[in-house]
């Protein structure tokens, strides 16, 4: 028998021998929200989009059990020694005149827990994923596609890949046409150098959960950005606040309409006596009277510029305003009560006000101005009612889903939140720590944007349909590329929203 008739049969066995196991086991595949799903993920985006993708070796030593084995269809078994040999010498030899990309079709991977006695010691993946190549600088080229089984075990605690089985290579591109829309990577990549956007993340939600969650680009040079990079997402922060205070509501706990003062004066306006007509609905919907920032103002300090409740003037000011007054009536910090009743029970594991001790500095999306230069990273040591909020896409998604479906919040106060408090312009609201777009046929559209020295981001959430997008960018002027996304994932309704706004 010939080696390659060798190699094919001994491949068909392991094969053979995976499936048998996982009958008689009698597992199922792990849910995509599960922590193994996003651990197995993430090791995988570390040793593709990373290691293989960028011919970053160490990737792969250190991510290869030292009893790892690789299987291929159209070649021979390599051990951990042979493949990283081969790596080298073959497609890493020379990464400026050949090089050759990775790409997994998300809908496609399936992984099952490994248990002992209970004791979970590993997990298969099992997938399909397309390959592309670039040879002297040319276009990008579809080189073929293939299916996987990943053995991944724990050793000492850590996952190390120890079988990989890589079978049924075509030299054709696969019908994705029934595939997740994130499938088509590469023209998002191209497209987002064109724009000079360094990272863009991108959640969908489709009948009231969080369908997919994309990171594109990188954090630095060489460094491919993880499904879990942690970005800043400005006023985004805005929303957090804003359920905080009206699950509290709902609790019997606060009440919209009663005077702010009875818990917070600001001393700078401690004579005026518009003080005393400042609400949290008034607050929520924008109609305080206040600038943006105090700092803005030219003796920089808080004063009401109009009677409060009488018309729209964006603050977050008013935000940090609620924020004293919470903290002094429920001697609590806001972070503590985001994390009582938002951060906790949705598993946002990675969402905080505030830089610290655990916050991962290596996933994080350095902001960069539009002609590509980094901004200082600043770090916050307590937390701002109206900026600065450190999430990842995937956390954040979990909130919308939750705002979607008006979780923690009673009928009426979820009614009032998406009802028209103030007209900002034709065709669109502030509701209560939301804006309002109406879109006619009995659909809105809850949104909110942030904007700052490195920073565009924005979502779309609509009640109706329970569908919503999330949008994050690290770059001064990424909100060029909305228009795109929102046409192509939104469809009429998102031209629709770019009517409104550019009308």
């Amino acid at each position: 028998m010939n080696q390659s008739k060798q190699s094919v049969l001994q491949l068909k066995t392991v094969l053979i021998a995976i499936l048998f196991f996982s009958i008689q086991a009698g597992y199922s595949q792990v849910e995509k929200n599960s922590e193994l799903f996003k651990t197995i993920i993430l090791k995988d985006s570390l040793l593709f989009n990373v290691g293989f993708n960028t011919c970053n070796i160490s990737q792969f030593e250190n991510l290869l059990s030292e009893k790892f084995e690789f299987y291929h269809d159209k070649d021979s078994i390599s051990n951990k020694k042979q493949f990283l040999h081969n790596l080298r010498n073959g497609l890493c030899i020379s990464p400026t005149t050949y090089q050759s990309r990775r790409e997994l079709l998300p809908e496609s991977t399936e992984i099952y827990p490994l248990y002992k006695k209970d004791k979970l010691y590993g997990a298969i993946q099992i997938g399909v994923h397309q390959f592309y190549e670039t040879v002297e600088k040319r276009k990008e080229v579809f080189g073929s596609s293939a299916k996987f089984t990943h053995v991944w075990l724990l050793e000492n605690g850590v996952w190390k890949l120890s079988r990989s089985l890589s079978y049924d290579h075509q030299v054709h591109l696969l019908d994705t046409t029934t595939s997740s829309i994130f499938d088509n990577d590469t023209e998002i990549e191209k497209w987002l150098t064109e724009n000079k956007v360094p990272t863009l993340g991108i959640g969908v939600i489709n009948d009231g959960k969080l369908q997919q969650v994309k990171v594109f680009g990188a954090l630095k040079k060489g460094v491919s950005a993880p499904y879990n990079t942690i970005f800043n997402v400005a006023s985004l922060t805005k929303p957090v606040t804003a359920i905080v205070t009206l699950k509290l509501v709902s609790l019997g706990k606060w009440n919209l309409d009663e005077p702010i003062y009875h818990y917070w004066i600001d001393p700078e306006i401690a004579k005026d006596p518009n003080l005393k007509k400042l609400t949290t609905r008034i607050i929520l919907s924008h109609q305080t009277g206040f600038s943006n920032w105090r700092g803005n103002n030219k003796d920089g300090k808080l004063h009401f510029e109009f009677e409060p409740g009488t018309k729209y003037q964006y603050s977050g000011e008013g935000l940090e305003y609620l924020r004293k007054a919470l903290e002094h009536k429920f001697h609590k910090t806001l972070d503590q009560l985001a994390n009582e009743l938002i951060f906790t029970p949705l598993k946002m594991n990675d969402t905080e006000f505030f830089w610290t001790k655990k916050t991962d500095e290596s996933r994080f999306a350095i902001g960069y101005d539009n002609k590509g230069a980094a901004y200082e990273t600043k770090k916050n040591t307590t937390a701002n009612a109206a900026d600065d909020l450190l999430t990842t896409v995937e956390d954040y998604g979990k909130f919308s889903v939750s705002v979607l479906n008006g979780e923690g919040l009673s009928e009426k106060v979820f009614d009032d939140m998406i009802t028209n408090q103030v007209a900002t312009k034709n065709g669109k609201h502030f509701g209560l720590g939301f804006e309002i777009y109406t879109l006619g046929n009995g659909e809105i559209a809850l949104s909110h944007g942030g904007a700052d020295n490195g920073v565009q981001t924005i979502f779309f959430l609509f009640p109706k349909s329970k569908k919503g997008l999330i949008i994050f960018t690290n770059v001064d002027d990424g909100y060029k590329v909305y228009e795109k996304l929102l046409t192509h994932y939104l469809g009429e309704s998102g031209k629709k929203i770019i009517e409104i706004e550019t009308k």
